[in-house]
């Protein structure tokens, strides 16, 4: 897998179908499922597989699966 990358979101959610990827929502999703990790206020340390982002992106995602 590849090494965790740094994110830092976006200050509001806009709520387009799908979310974008810088969505504090989808941030949230995977520090969730342990996907990433909060590493300040609006950063994240993100090492989740495509699948697993492509899962939170989703409007009404159930639950993000963790590995």
């Amino acid at each position: 897998m590849a090494k965790p990358r740094e994110v830092t979101v976006k200050k509001r959610c806009c709520k387009s179908d799908p979310r974008c990827k810088r969505c504090p929502v989808v941030a949230r999703r995977l520090a969730a499922a342990g996907l990433a990790e909060r590493t300040g206020r609006r950063t994240y340390l993100v090492d989740a597989p495509k699948k697993a982002v492509k899962r939170a992106r989703r409007f009404r995602a159930k639950r993000v699966k963790p590995r």
